[in-house]
């Protein structure tokens, strides 16, 4: 649900919380509906309270905990983007598991925040991803880095490109944009083409080059040079990239 302001262009932010702790969700509506410009559209506790209300308000953030008493927020994000496409995912977790927060990246979420983290952190967070940026836990955004680093350092295998040689020049677009974060509404409005258009040329990038989601997309962009990760001078540190925005990234 997006709230045009009656003041100039400015949208204000739907947001739904799903978290099971009542006290938790009062805290973070008091929290959220502090800042100008946020606003939540509706809280659930479960699966049965949640889908139908992302479904009814279509709020641009989903505020998830992945630990919904006896239910899984994860198994929740492929039905929240089912019934609300243009929604995007934080999770709000306790959980310190880099693998559970990249596979709930693989799902489809766009963030992942820790529930012991500063309040201003999550505001970030929730401008960050609503602008289509990622916003990854400090060890995931190390790992990733570290593994697009060495990635850059092995040996482009043949094969690679010949599966490169066959990119379209608009899916070489695509990719690049893919690697600035952008989701399919804003590849497709920056290109000037349908979202339907977008899927399609993502689903044939994803099969040319044998790769499963967005994130094996990224590392084999890098890895093959369709995109860069640019390094400081002063002693080869690699800077932040477009898609990965984090509590240690500026």
């Amino acid at each position: 649900m997006t709230i045009t302001q009656s003041e100039g262009s400015r949208q204000t932010i739907g947001i739904l919380l799903v978290e099971d702790h009542t006290v938790v969700r009062a805290a973070l509506r008091m929290l959220i509906e502090k800042q100008p410009g946020m606003v939540v559209v509706g809280e659930a506790g479960n699966k049965a309270e949640a889908i139908p209300l992302a479904a009814r308000e279509l709020p641009e953030i989903i505020l998830l905990d992945l630990c919904l008493g006896e239910e899984s927020g994860m198994d929740l994000i492929p039905e929240f983007l089912a019934v609300s496409e243009e929604s995007k995912i934080i999770i709000l977790t306790g959980v310190h598991d880099p693998a559970e927060h990249q596979r709930a990246m693989r799902q489809g979420a766009m963030g992942v925040v820790h529930k012991e983290t500063s309040a201003a952190m999550l505001i970030k967070a929730i401008n960050r991803v609503n602008a289509g940026e990622l916003w990854l836990d400090r060890n995931m955004t190390a790992k990733l880095v570290s593994r697009l680093r060495r990635d850059l350092e092995t040996p482009k295998p043949v094969a690679a490109d010949d599966a490169v040689s066959q990119l379209t020049p608009r899916e070489l677009e695509v990719i690049c944009l893919v690697g600035e974060g952008l989701k399919n509404k804003q590849i497709a409005d920056r290109l000037s083409i349908s979202e339907a258009t977008v899927r399609h040329h993502l689903t044939s990038i994803l099969k040319k080059l044998d790769v499963s989601d967005r994130l094996e997309l990224l590392i084999y962009a890098y890895q093959n040079n369709l995109v860069s990760i640019k390094r400081e001078n002063d002693g080869g540190k690699t800077q932040p990239l477009p898609l990965v925005q984090g509590p240690t990234l500026q």
